[in-house]
C-alpha cells in the first residue's frame, strides 16, 4: 500500500485524510482564536493580500477551497454581490464538516448565505471552466495529493481564470532558528493552554515543514498544467502566495 506523510510520520495514504479530519475537528472551534495568536495578527494581512491579488469583480465566480471559518468566502462575497443581481457565485468548501459548519455559521452571522459544500480538493464536484478563481489558503499542505488537487483546482477554472494557494514556506535563513523554536515550543504550548490540543498543533508545525518550498511548489503547479505561475513570498517567506494562471 502506498505510503505518505502525516507531519514526520509516515502512513497509508488511505489513513491520511482520516487523521487530518481529527486534527480540524478537534480545533474547529478555537480556530480563529489560534490563528490571531499563533501569527500575531499576521494572517489578516496575509489574506488581506491574496484578497487584493485575487481583484474579484462583480458577477464573478470563486471557489473558496479548504475555506474553513470563510474568511476569504466572506471577502469575495462583498465583491462579488449577490447572485440574483451580479449571477457571481462564492462557494465555501471544505473536506472537514466541522470546519465548514463553523465557517457556514459564521458567514450566517454576517449576513451572507453563501452555498456551502463539503468537497474533496482531489476530486472537485464541478464542471470544467466554470469558476474564474479558486483559492485555497493554508489548506494544499494537508492535503494527500497536492498534484492531483492542483490539477482538479486548474480543470475548473475558465481560460482567463486563475488559483491562489496561500501556504507556509520556506523562510530566509536568517529566521529559520526563531521560526523553528517557534514552531516547536511555543506552538504546541499554546494550543494545550487554548485549544487543549497540543499534538494537532505540533502536527501543524510538522506539516509546514514537509511542504514544498516555494520554487518546488511552483515546478509542480506548472508540472499539472498551468500555463504561467508566479509567487510572492511574504515575512520573510513564511509565507507564500503562488498564483497559477490558464489561458
Amino acid at each position: 500500500m502506498a505510503q505518505t506523510h502525516f507531519g514526520y510520520k509516515t502512513v497509508d495514504e488511505t489513513e491520511k485524510a482520516s487523521k487530518v479530519a481529527e486534527v480540524f475537528h478537534s480545533v474547529a472551534n478555537k480556530y480563529d482564536i489560534m490563528n490571531d495568536l499563533m501569527s500575531g495578527g499576521l494572517h489578516r494581512v496575509w489574506k488581506h493580500f491574496t484578497i487584493s491579488k485575487a481583484a474579484v469583480k462583480s458577477g464573478q465566480k470563486v471557489l473558496d477551497i479548504a475555506g474553513g471559518t470563510g474568511d476569504l468566502s466572506l471577502s469575495f462575497a462583498k465583491q462579488v454581490g449577490l447572485e440574483r443581481e451580479t449571477g457571481g457565485q462564492v462557494w465555501l468548501t471544505d473536506i472537514n464538516a466541522s470546519m465548514l459548519g463553523f465557517g457556514r455559521n459564521r458567514l450566517l452571522d454576517k449576513g451572507y448565505h453563501l452555498p456551502c459544500a463539503q468537497v474533496d480538493a482531489e476530486q472537485i464536484p464541478f464542471p470544467s471552466n466554470y469558476f474564474d478563481l479558486t483559492t485555497v489558503a493554508f489548506g494544499l499542505r494537508n492535503m494527500t495529493h497536492k498534484d492531483v488537487a492542483l490539477k482538479e483546482m486548474l480543470r475548473v477554472i475558465k481560460p482567463g481564470g486563475k488559483v491562489m494557494v496561500l501556504e507556509f514556506s520556506k523562510p530566509v535563513e536568517a529566521l529559520k532558528p526563531i521560526y523553528d523554536a517557534y514552531s516547536f515550543k511555543i506552538l504546541p504550548w499554546l494550543g494545550e493552554k487554548v485549544a487543549g490540543d497540543a499534538d494537532s498543533y505540533r502536527y501543524l508545525a510538522e506539516s509546514i515543514r514537509m511542504h514544498p518550498d516555494q520554487e518546488t511548489l511552483k515546478t509542480m503547479m506548472e508540472s499539472v498544467g498551468f500555463d504561467k505561475v508566479e509567487y510572492h513570498s511574504l515575512t520573510g517567506g513564511i509565507v507564500a502566495l503562488h498564483i497559477g494562471y490558464k489561458y
